[in-house]
């Protein structure tokens, strides 16, 4: 994690370049699609995943797999590549397996589980939604099952091949602000006022979640942590709150402080019930890189950078974020070239999670 004393770029030198598919290795017109199955038809599958599985030419969504046929139908309709629609009971069973290449889970988090290794025992390749499950457990069984298959599984961490963040990482990695000494990051959002406005919604609800703000939001600024520094946690303190009635189950609020090897520290915070905002900032011995708004998908980014006197503001393309996650899964299929974030990756997150509550049940610190 330490970079180099001396930067390899002045803050001239940044200026305007950006970070771009600098992951491709393969060329979409010549190896072909991979077909995908979309596990769960919800309203992000619908509104977010879909469209972007529609429009990418390296993926196409051939199946649709819902526990409602009629649902699945009539999403069907809308997407003239869909082939199929499936029951989780006939997806289980094995049905229409020749019709898909890999799977997208997007479930409530207590389900990737199963829908995973259904997959993985077909020979599937997986792309599953963060967090990959709801508890470390049943998160180190999913990616045993896969492992076992002999299968590639991608945890959607989309904010890894998000154009800005990439950006930063490079910045950061070749030295731009020095050695790293703190990160903030913040995610924050009105659930049952601008998602959904069911207090019985799955996100409220611990079995099948998890956990609240923390495990649904402030995963973003945790984990890009994680992959800006290119390190992890070694231990976590951390507060939770609630107010609203809705939030009995699940914390409403979250604040957490993260050490990290080598004397760097992160202080992340969530909230399901604050107004939306998101950033991310690195702060090191020679300079700061900071992106804001960092993690909503419909919001032009910034990416603010300093260093000795200088200050720059550059202003990135905007992206379709699931786009270009469903385009590196699908690279990373058809090239053979290493998966990341894998499974392994996703197991941490839920670790370092479940030990900011055990910090937060016993006000101390606690070693991941």
């Amino acid at each position: 994690m330490q970079a180099p004393s001396e930067p390899s770029m002045e803050i001239e030198d940044v200026i305007g370049s950006q970070c771009r598919r600098d992951w491709e290795h393969t060329d979409a017109a010549a190896t072909g699609t991979v077909r995908v199955a979309a596990i769960g038809l919800g309203w992000f599958t619908r509104g977010r995943a879909l469209p972007a599985l529609a429009d990418s030419d390296r993926c196409e969504p051939t199946v649709l797999v819902s526990g409602s046929a009629e649902k699945a139908e009539r999403v069907a309709a809308e997407f003239e590549a869909v082939e199929r629609t499936l029951t989780y009971e006939e997806y289980a069973e094995g049905v229409g397996t020749d019709a898909y290449d890999a799977v997208y889970v997007c479930t409530p988090n207590a389900f990737h589980l199963d829908h995973a290794a259904v997959a993985a025992a077909h020979g599937k390749a997986v792309l599953c939604e963060k967090p990959i499950e709801r508890d470390s457990e049943r998160a180190e069984q999913l990616v045993a099952a896969c492992d076992d298959a002999g299968v590639e599984l991608m945890i959607a961490y989309r904010m890894h091949t998000e154009p800005t963040v990439r950006r930063a990482k490079e910045l950061i990695d070749a030295g731009y602000v020095g050695d790293p000494v703190a990160v903030r990051g913040d995610m924050s959002q009105r659930l049952l006022k601008r998602v959904n406005p069911d207090p019985d919604q799955w996100r409220l609800n611990a079995e099948l979640a998890g956990g609240g703000a923390l495990f649904d939001i402030g995963l973003y600024p945790l984990n890009t942590a994680r992959f800006l520094l290119d390190a992890d946690p070694v231990a976590v303190t951390g507060t939770t709150e609630s107010t609203h009635d809705a939030f009995d189950a699940v914390e409403e609020t979250v604040a957490c402080s993260l050490r990290f090897p080598g004397g760097v520290t992160a202080a992340c915070f969530a909230s399901h019930n604050a107004r939306q905002s998101s950033s991310i900032t690195v702060t090191g011995t020679e300079g700061q890189v900071r992106i804001e708004p960092a993690f909503f998908q419909d919001q032009d980014r910034k990416l603010q950078l300093s260093r000795g006197d200088s200050r720059a503001e550059v202003a990135v393309e905007r992206v379709d974020q699931m786009r270009e996650e469903f385009d590196y899964f699908a690279d990373r299929l058809r090239s053979g070239a290493d998966i990341y974030p894998d499974g392994r990756h996703g197991v941490v997150d839920v670790a370092v999670m479940e030990a900011v509550y055990e910090a937060a049940d016993r006000d101390t610190w606690v070693e991941v």
